[in-house]
């Protein structure tokens, strides 16, 4: 009988696999690991199998995870083939340019259009980045790191300080600049995906402590309005809020690495379109 596997499934299970792990998975995934839970227990409904076995280390694959393995891949590979030969062999196929945030790339759209490729854009929120372009929604996305880097290229394009976003009544608020000591104690609102997360709330610290943990947000709406109601502090690109509300300022942080801007593509994606785009994007694409 014909079943109708679902090759982001296919994906999911492989990554998994990979890390022995649901929670460390689901981190490089970028999702929930409930939500990866019941995608691989959907999986294993539609094949009539269990691929995993749950230990105390992790999980581990069954005898028939171990046969699917090595077939997922090979099916994975070519789907990923046959997705770029039909976009190759199409002249006339317009690139799909992804972005997350308030990151322009219009410049370097523009410039692609002149050279004859016709070329779409798509917002993405970050989480999505990585599925975005494995899936093949996006061809490319212009993002910020941190980013699951696993069948991907990244080109770095710039890099932004890190500020540190405060109520105006803060006591931190109007000072030139702050380190992570002036800071250190205070909460900062949590990322859902852990990796940004991490990065964002500077967790663990550079002693090894682990972060305070704020409370968690999903937008950067609901992220400043935690900052206003001073229930937490956040840490944000400079130039990010490049229209604060009235109510909230930022102060720049010393001794912190930048947050760097990339344009991220599939490992294996050599269309002219592609490395075109990629070009133009690294040299028009700079700072504001």
């Amino acid at each position: 009988m014909a079943v109708d596997v679902d090759l982001r499934l296919v994906r999911y299970f492989t990554v998994v696999a990979a890390h022995g792990n649901f929670r460390r998975a689901a981190a490089a995934l970028h999702v929930a690991q409930p939500s990866l839970s019941r995608q691989i227990q959907q999986l294993e409904k539609l094949l009539g199998v269990r691929l995993f076995e749950r230990t105390r280390q992790g999980s581990d694959l069954t005898a028939a995870g171990e046969a699917f393995l090595a077939e997922a891949h090979e099916l994975l590979q070519v789907a990923e083939r046959a997705v770029n030969q039909a976009r190759a062999a199409d002249a006339s196929g317009a690139l799909e340019i992804g972005y997350t945030g308030n990151l322009l790339v219009t410049p370097a759209v523009r410039q692609l259009r002149r050279h004859g490729h016709q070329a779409r854009t798509r917002h993405l929120p970050q989480s999505d980045v990585a599925s975005a372009l494995l899936d093949g929604r996006v061809d490319v996305a212009v993002t910020r790191l941190p980013l699951s880097a696993a069948g991907l290229c990244l080109a770095v394009l710039y890099e932004h300080p890190r500020v540190l976003v405060v109520p105006t009544w803060h006591r931190l608020a109007g000072k030139e600049s702050v380190r992570l000591d002036d800071f250190a104690d205070e909460l900062l609102v949590r990322h859902p995906d852990p990796q940004m997360d991490a990065f964002w709330r500077i967790d663990p610290r550079p002693d090894g402590r682990p972060a305070p943990a704020g409370p968690i947000a999903d937008t950067v709406e609901d992220k400043l309005e935690l900052v206003a109601a001073g229930e937490a502090l956040t840490l944000a690109p400079a130039g990010y809020l490049a229209m604060p509300r009235p109510d909230l300022t930022f102060v720049p942080v010393d001794g912190l690495a930048p947050c760097v801007v990339v344009a991220a593509s599939r490992a294996r994606d050599a269309r002219p379109a592609v490395e075109h785009f990629l070009a133009i994007a690294t040299a028009l694409l700079h700072a504001a």
